[in-house]
């Protein structure tokens, strides 16, 4: 009879811990993919406010149509690469695609205001210069968000690769999920050449 029931004991010892290891990785996976959402948030307001400033741009850079296109382009790259990691942020490829079109986004909108640079009355345009400043405070939003996402997501993948967490997600087929990294090609990360 004792025997039994320690035998149930720790069975049910098991299932609790089980039980506990499981909610554990469910809790870690909805934190980062809320912080995703937060991501998703910044990137719609992103891409909501670059129409607009190409709106604006285009008054002044008429002769900058090629680059005006390609901002266009790339934004609505971006957005639809973001539908797609929206509907699944653990999948890593979707996230991967979202990341490597949002890096193209922010190469076009450098050189579109690299160019903005030879017209002063577009600079001074106080629409402009909202909309460069909303632009701005977003970016900062978004590298905030990003970075509070990859805590997350560093915090699940680490809970997955642990004993005795491992055993749980791999009997429940919990997933990995990407971190989002710096799009910069290699050209961008070299020191920058300064002469005067």
């Amino acid at each position: 009879m004792i025997a039994v029931i320690v035998l149930l004991a720790i069975i049910l010892l098991v299932v609790f811990w089980a039980v506990g290891a499981y909610n554990r990785l469910v809790s870690l996976r909805n934190q980062f993919r809320n912080a995703f959402s937060q991501i998703d948030v910044q990137l719609k307001r992103r891409h909501d406010l670059i129409p607009n400033l190409v709106e604006t741009a285009k008054g002044y850079m008429k002769h900058e149509r090629d680059t005006l296109e390609a901002v266009i382009a790339a934004r609505n790259q971006a957005a639809a690469a973001n539908v797609k990691a929206v509907a699944d942020p653990g999948n890593a490829a979707a996230v991967q695609q979202m990341a490597a079109a949002e890096g193209a986004l922010s190469s076009t909108l450098g050189k579109m205001f690299a160019l903005s640079e030879a017209y002063p009355d577009l600079k001074a345009n106080q629409n402009m210069m909202q909309l460069t400043e909303e632009l701005s405070s977003t970016e900062n939003r978004i590298a905030f968000s990003r970075q509070a996402y990859n805590d997350g997501v560093m915090q699940y993948n680490t809970s997955l690769e642990q004993f005795p967490g491992s055993m749980i997600a791999n009997l429940f087929a919990f997933k990995s999920a990407e971190l989002l990294q710096a799009t910069e090609s290699p050209e961008e990360r070299k020191a920058v050449k300064v002469s005067f």
